[in-house]
């Protein structure tokens, strides 16, 4: 079963995010980390451990402890094997700076986070239904 990366440090916005896409009935797993540290690693691997299968889809927040999701963004894209994954930055920062540098570093879509619950489930499940069903991924 494919798999989507949320990396998400706030837990309520990971519950709303699983919620939305349990009510998309999309089927993916939806494999949760908490910080930029937490994805590289999953990613790449680290010394104690392999990296995990490539997702279809990351979904990334930009305010991250350890490592932000620009720099989570820029190893991606440096990278061979995951140059050409498709990354979505869903985060609240307002700030035009992030969304330039985004875009500059190759994410493939910006979104930001509504603050009402039923726009943020809303906006969860179009990202679903446009990347997993829509879409034509290179990786497939």
């Amino acid at each position: 079963m494919s798999r989507i990366l949320l990396v998400e440090d706030n837990p309520n916005d990971r519950l709303l995010t699983q919620r939305a896409f349990k009510k998309s009935n999309l089927g993916n797993d939806l494999v949760m980390v908490n910080d930029g540290e937490e994805a590289l690693t999953y990613l790449f691997g680290s010394s104690d451990t392999k990296p995990q299968p490539l997702p279809v889809l990351v979904l990334l927040d930009l305010k991250l402890p350890k490592v932000d999701g620009l720099e989570v963004l820029q190893q991606i894209r440096r990278d061979e094997r995951t140059e050409l994954l498709p990354v979505v930055i869903l985060t609240s920062s307002k700030e035009q700076d992030d969304l330039v540098r985004s875009y500059k570093l190759g994410v493939n879509s910006y979104v930001r986070k509504p603050v009402d619950f039923n726009e943020f489930v809303t906006a969860v499940q179009q990202l679903g239904l446009y990347w997993l069903v829509l879409n034509e991924s290179s990786l497939k």
